[in-house]
């Protein structure tokens, strides 16, 4: 019995891992794909209230770290199978969204198209965390800080579109 307690706890924490690396390396992988391109975006103007570019990669790491955390806490829940898979897969396709913003942004320079591309992730944010929410509320409130930072980047994204 005290075995399987073992084995269940190492299984969990491989779990865990995985949930917090994933969309660790998709901002990575993202951040990597642009990185030549903050010459350019320092230039740019930009809207009142706009942060130094230092804080960016300070904030989506502790976002990326607080989804992960968020969709551990979904996957062992207990919840119906379905309904982990479902809140799952939109929270997927979100990170898969949000992946490409950047590359819209900051290497396409495609500021307009950006823009939209970014309320179509913030409604994803928005559907993943209700359906985290109904499965773990600690989940859910895990994802509003994404949520209040995609807000504003769509802010910030609007402005430089308009702005430039």
């Amino acid at each position: 019995m005290v075995r399987k307690e073992v084995m269940k706890l190492s299984h969990n924490w491989k779990q865990r891992l995985l949930c917090v690396a994933i969309p660790l390396a998709v901002g990575g992988l993202s951040a990597l794909l642009t990185r030549n391109s903050m010459e350019a975006f320092q230039s740019l103007e930009k809207p009142p209230l706009s942060p130094p570019g230092w804080i960016f990669p300070v904030i989506w790491t502790l976002l990326f770290l607080l989804m992960g955390i968020a969709s551990c806490l979904v996957l062992e829940s207990g919840e119906d199978r379905r309904v982990i898979r479902s809140a799952l897969t939109v929270y997927g396709v979100q990170l898969a969204v949000n992946f490409f913003w950047s590359i819209f942004f900051f290497r396409m320079e495609a500021y307009l198209f950006a823009f939209a591309w970014l309320v179509l992730l913030w409604v994803l944010i928005l559907i993943t965390l209700v359906q985290f929410v109904r499965i773990s509320r600690p989940a859910g409130y895990l994802l509003i800080p994404y949520l209040l930072w995609v807000t504003f980047a769509g802010y910030l994204n609007l402005g430089i579109a308009l702005l430039n």
